[in-house]
């Protein structure tokens, strides 16, 4: 069955670690489209820090999508509508800060087009480069946040974020989503939010079968999407546990891993035939 979608995570995986996309991975994506296979974005950044990638790509005259905060929205670049939207009550980010002092983590969210913060930290620092959103520092986390926002992060140290994230993981089962994007970046959406999920209701809005689909990531935030599509792979720099649960493993970020996996699956079979 030929692969009718692809779909990527950004950072560590289609982005080298300079956040640009190498010329190999670009020419492979663009020959894809041309051959009419979706090429859809998925990260746990706001849609605001993908939107420049997704131009570069030119998602919009492919007519694709965006699924950004870890499938908390789901974006039609052609007609920038919101085809799916999940938020947290300011009560959920209230009770999510409380949760950060006792566990003597840093937290931040997003509000508009800012970070929010109460403490500047070499985290927070990191999202702003990675997605290009500025950083406000407020006396109050609680007090900034009056409207729903689309997902909250916990920063800490990775040999200490982890026991975090178990321990939430238990703690909060049945009420949030909680999941690592990156070592230091804890996440948390709506219950069931995730890649996964969004790549489901995408699909079938498009009529695209989940056999259809192939989906790359590197970390634990991908894991829900790797399972689900018919191809799975996890990029050469993903933790092994990542590894262990897809289909196919490709070569690292830095080495055109997307490219080899676009080239031996979707436009290898097409010079075949």
């Amino acid at each position: 069955m030929p692969y009718k979608m692809i779909v990527l995570d950004l950072d560590d995986t289609l982005l080298c670690d300079d956040h640009t996309i190498s010329p190999r991975t670009k020419e492979a994506l663009m020959n894809a489209q041309e051959s009419g296979v979706k090429v859809v974005l998925a990260s746990g950044r706001p849609t605001y820090g993908m939107v420049h990638i997704a131009k570069e790509l030119e998602l919009e005259k492919y007519g694709s999508f965006i699924l950004s905060f870890n499938g908390a929205k789901i974006i039609n670049c052609l007609t920038n509508e919101e085809l799916f939207s999940s938020t947290l009550s300011p009560r959920t980010v209230a009770r999510l800060n409380d949760i950060s002092r006792e566990e003597g983590v840093l937290i931040h969210t997003y509000v508009g087009d800012e970070i929010i913060t109460e403490v500047e930290n070499k985290f927070t620092d990191i999202e702003s480069d990675i997605t290009g959103l500025p950083i406000r520092v407020v006396s109050s986390f609680t007090d900034a946040v009056t409207e729903p926002v689309v997902k909250v992060l916990m920063l800490a140290e990775p040999e200490m974020l982890v026991h975090v994230e178990k321990k939430l993981q238990k703690q909060l089962q049945g009420e949030l989503s909680v999941m690592r994007s990156k070592p230091y970046f804890l996440e948390f959406t709506e219950e069931g939010v995730t890649k996964g999920t969004s790549l489901h209701l995408l699909i079938q809005q498009l009529g695209i079968t989940r056999d259809e689909v192939i989906a790359i990531g590197d970390s634990y935030n991908d894991l829900a999407m790797i399972e689900f599509a018919g191809l799975g792979v996890a990029m050469g720099n993903a933790p092994e546990d990542i590894k262990e649960k897809a289909n196919h493993v490709t070569d690292t970020n830095m080495n055109d891993g997307v490219a080899k996996v676009v080239e031996e699956f979707i436009l290898k079979p097409v010079s075949v035939s």
